[in-house]
């Protein structure tokens, strides 16, 4: 785990958004067991063998989550938005998510 990273969740002061962060944070280690996290454009990214495979951002009201590599991944509809390419979950205050299934697919997206 890289400070920055650390450093930067517990920055953010929304508690909510905190909790939902660590908890993506979570997802992407479960998923990507050697993941090289880093701060770039002032944010958490998750990068596998050089190449992205997820963000986590803050906004007023949300937390996004995109996962890279997305286009072979069978999504809900309207669950995502975003290129194929680039699929980004928006959370809001009170939302939650499928750790599962959310392991799941960025386990899919970060292979190759």
């Amino acid at each position: 785990m890289n400070q920055e990273v650390t450093d930067f969740i517990h920055s953010i002061k929304e508690p909510w958004q905190g909790e939902l962060a660590t908890s993506l944070r979570k997802v992407v280690h479960q998923a990507i067991p050697d993941v090289n996290e880093r701060i770039q454009y002032k944010k958490p990214h998750f990068l596998k063998n050089g190449k992205y495979a997820a963000v986590i951002s803050t906004s007023k009201e949300a937390v996004s989550f995109t996962i890279f590599n997305a286009s072979s991944l069978d999504l809900r509809e309207g669950m995502f938005d975003g290129p194929p390419e680039r699929k980004t979950l928006k959370l809001r205050k009170g939302d939650t998510f499928d750790s599962e299934q959310l392991v799941s697919w960025v386990s899919q997206a970060s292979v190759g």
